[in-house]
């Protein structure tokens, strides 16, 4: 190891497996070294870019030998975009690495009796699997030491994604793989047409500029949905560009936009014009029709998410006379998955307008057994609430990736559901609810599923026993 102040170099570093959030892990002196970038296998010479007592992080600067597990990634951006950091494994490794992930975390944080766990499902689909993504403009597009030693004049107007750990750079996407056309084509065609039009792109440091953020979400029915945010309203400009996609899609079925003068791209609290077309997209599974509006949560990656609520539907084991309780219910896409096999489901959230598309996903298929109640849910699921409510005899979880609030799971302690079903999108923060409820319950089941090829991301299905 080589040493220049805080500059410090390891050479020829074995990488031996996978850890949290896709890092790799090295051992070098006695210390544990993350090193994003590379693969089990590699060796190679890296920079530490961050010490602690008893760790280093650090990334590759050197490769003396590649991984036998590598295959070339099919994404010409990768390694420079956020996204699909695992494409450089082959997809039977990822979910090795993503079944070891699950199988740590409840071994290691949960520390409870665990039965066998299930082999990872994995995704039918590993490319063009979401049905949502959102796309950023710049002024200030990302600049590769190639261009910047050309001394060409560049364009730095970019439509894509941020940089990691850049937020005031973005990566101008040529082709991107997440989602199925006509995405591409409609990313393509609105940067081409704002360049021709000389709309400006948004500054992002100063806060100024026209187009600020595009969202194209795809259906299995083949709807589509655009979403186009603006800084300001100009009103010839904005209806320029609508228009313009109006005629070149017209598969587009929603066609929406946003002006947000606010200092972040988030839009919850705005209003969302539609400009054609019906204000919401259709899902469809199992027969179940679900309305998808631009606030809307469904999960990303469709036919991977039937398969999810399949398996937890399995789990929860209803025979038609139970209670459920389905807990960060979102837009009730569970609850209404379910309810045909219970008695009641109740529903609870926290995003008051998640609540009103869960009613109307039961109104618009007849489903007359669900109540929804907005709020967070640990004020929600108290004494008062249960003394007015029937008791659940199963409940279903679907928190985000924080977990469960302490109160929520002192609740569940104290109202003791015959069975609980955990799908969580964490299995650490899963793992470390698990040792709380481990005092009244066993695990009897763990079923881990992939949505996210090519990501470290994995779900993680637990279910639960009242012991007896």
């Amino acid at each position: 190891m080589s040493r220049k102040k805080k500059n410090i170099v390891i050479e020829k570093l074995p990488i031996e497996s996978v850890a949290a959030e896709g890092k790799c892990v090295a051992r070098h002196e006695n210390k544990v070294v993350f090193v994003e970038g590379v693969a089990p296998g590699d060796v190679v010479d890296v920079r530490v870019k961050r010490k602690k007592k008893s760790f280093l992080e650090a990334y590759p600067i050197h490769f003396h030998e590649y991984s036998k597990l590598r295959v070339q990634p099919f994404c010409k951006h990768f390694g420079t975009c956020g996204g699909c950091k695992w494409q450089h494994l082959t997809y039977e490794q990822q979910l090795h690495y993503k079944q070891q992930q699950v199988t740590d975390n409840l071994q290691r944080i949960a520390k409870v009796e665990l039965p066998e766990i299930s082999p990872i499902m994995g995704s039918q689909q590993t490319t063009y699997y979401r049905n949502k993504l959102e796309f950023t403009f710049s002024n200030k597009r990302w600049i590769t030491q190639e261009e910047i030693n050309s001394a060409e004049e560049l364009d730095r107007d970019a439509l894509g994604f941020h940089i990691p750990g850049r937020f005031d750079k973005i990566l101008a996407i040529d082709h991107c793989y997440l989602q199925p056309e006509p995405s591409n084509e409609i990313r393509l065609a609105v940067d081409q047409y704002a360049k021709a039009n000389q709309l400006t792109y948004f500054d992002l440091v100063e806060q100024e500029g026209l187009l600020r953020n595009l969202i194209i979400r795809t259906a299995n029915t083949g709807q589509v949905m655009v979403i186009l945010q603006f800084y300001y309203d100009s009103k010839e400009e904005i209806e320029g560009l609508l228009k313009y996609l109006q005629e070149k899609f017209p598969q587009i079925t929603s066609l929406q936009y946003v002006i947000n003068p606010k200092g972040n791209e988030t839009f919850h609290d705005l209003e969302v014009k539609t400009y054609s077309g019906e204000p919401y997209i259709t899902e469809e599974m199992e027969g179940l029709k679900f309305r998808v509006g631009p606030k809307s949560f469904y999960q990303t990656n469709a036919q991977q998410a039937y398969d999810l609520y399949k398996v937890t539907r399995d789990l929860a084991g209803l025979k038609g006379h139970e209670i459920v309780y389905d807990l960060y219910t979102g837009t009730g896409t569970i609850a209404n998955f379910v309810a045909k096999g219970a008695k009641e489901v109740i529903g609870m959230e926290y995003v008051a307008a998640a609540i009103e598309d869960a009613k109307i996903n039961s109104q618009i298929n007849s489903i007359e057994n669900t109540r929804f109640y907005a709020g967070d849910i640990k004020d929600l699921l108290d004494d008062g609430f249960m003394s007015t409510h029937p008791h659940p005899d199963v409940v279903i979880t679907d928190p985000p990736r924080a977990g469960m609030h302490a109160d929520v799971i002192k609740m569940l302690l104290k109202v003791a559901p015959k069975r609980i079903v955990y799908v969580s999108c964490n299995p650490a923060t899963q793992a470390r609810d698990l040792a709380l409820l481990d005092e009244k319950y066993s695990v009897k089941a763990v079923q881990p599923v992939d949505m996210f090829p090519h990501t470290y991301h994995v779900e993680n299905v637990v279910m639960l026993e009242l012991k007896s």
